[in-house]
């Protein structure tokens, strides 16, 4: 396979082409570059799947005691670590309840749908080092296409679960991704704009550039730097998209128990969770590749300053999540269509008009 050109000259080696020729598997043809993308999606589903594991049982409550003046888990292995274990085994091993009336094929297909369509959207993202399953064109398109199935699995999970508070919190949380989802798209299509791409290795490329130096150090042309009004416009679309705070009334524990998986319990409950967190995680990875240069970064490997990217997202939500009182259903979807919609399309002519005279 021929690699990849980036926008700025650069070679893109995907992972799957890495592994093809790692494994001697050329000679074997198509069956050895579908092995090969088999073992490439293995790990990098893993990667995604452990940070997820740290993040939900362990560091999710760590931050949380932090910004809130409490101690957290320290006593299940060294700095409470092993809870992820205790963790698993506790709700693995818990009784899959189903209640009367549920609609069972939708209530069972609702918990696996959620974690499948963050997972897909990591095949298109750039990691660094080769760390990539896939880079087509249209790359940026398949990220917000399989990410928004997610809508899909909460109303599903809401309306087969036969509970008036599980289907308010599938309603509200429709009712919350497309008020949303919509400025969060506009938004991302202001960096295609600047790039002229929709490819993810282009716009990672296209933030290559230095922007200006000051007193010797080097401002790379990241879009956060470039238009941080749209930086800040997609960081906050996004936390509704991920359902943290202010925007977290799909669950809305004070008020409707538990939203859309109220009547969830063991693996289910499990799966709901890991999407949750797995879509943090997309969120963050969407960030980094359209505002923050991807895996770019001095020193250190491409993949570390990826990953120290996103937990830097997850960091934020968390205190988000700590530290901003919830919206009302109302407010919410106010804010969405009278003041993020207005604002990612006063952004998207702003920005056209900037990159049609600069281009003129």
């Amino acid at each position: 396979m021929v690699p990849l050109q980036a926008g700025n000259g650069a070679q893109v080696q995907l992972l799957p082409d890495t592994l093809v020729d790692l494994l001697g598997l050329g000679g074997f043809g198509i069956l050895g570059e579908i092995v090969a993308a088999l073992i490439a999606a293995f790990i990098v589903g893993n990667i995604m799947l452990t940070m997820t594991a740290v993040a939900g049982p362990w560091a999710k409550r760590k931050i949380t005691a932090a910004f809130t003046d409490r101690i957290a888990v320290n006593r299940v292995g060294p700095f409470g670590l092993l809870i992820i274990v205790a963790d698993a085994v506790r709700l693995l091993s818990k009784e899959l309840i189903v209640p009367d009336g549920v609609d069972r094929p939708a209530w069972d297909l609702a918990p696996i749908i959620l974690p499948a369509s963050a997972l897909l959207g990591f095949a298109v993202i750039p990691m660094g080092n080769g760390i990539q399953l896939a880079d087509p064109e249209t790359g940026l398109v398949f990220a917000f296409a399989v990410a928004s199935i997610a809508s899909l699995s909460l109303v599903m999970g809401g309306y087969a679960s036969n509970n008036k508070y599980s289907l308010l919190g599938g309603l509200r949380a429709v009712a919350q991704n497309i008020a949303y989802e919509i400025p969060l798209i506009v938004t991302a299509a202001s960096v295609v704009i600047f790039t002229g791409t929709l490819q993810m290795s282009e716009i990672v490329a296209a933030q290559a550039e230095p922007l200006f130096s000051i007193a010797g150090v080097t401002i790379p042309s990241w879009f956060a730097f470039v238009n941080p009004f749209a930086f800040a416009l997609f960081v906050l679309a996004n936390l509704a998209e991920i359902g943290r705070n202010p925007f977290d009334i799909p669950e809305a524990p004070t008020e409707i128990v538990a939203g859309y998986q109220t009547e969830y319990s063991s693996v289910y409950f499990v799966l709901f969770y890991l999407g949750e967190f797995l879509h943090i995680f997309l969120g963050g990875a969407l960030i980094a590749t359209l505002f923050l240069g991807g895996p770019a970064g001095p020193v250190l490997p491409g993949f570390v300053w990826f990953v120290i990217k996103i937990w830097a997202v997850f960091l934020f939500t968390q205190w988000a999540r700590s530290a901003v009182p919830r919206f009302r259903i109302d407010q919410l979807i106010e804010i969405g269509w009278k003041g993020m919609l207005v604002l990612s399309f006063a952004n998207l002519v702003l920005t056209a008009i900037i990159v049609g005279v600069i281009a003129a």
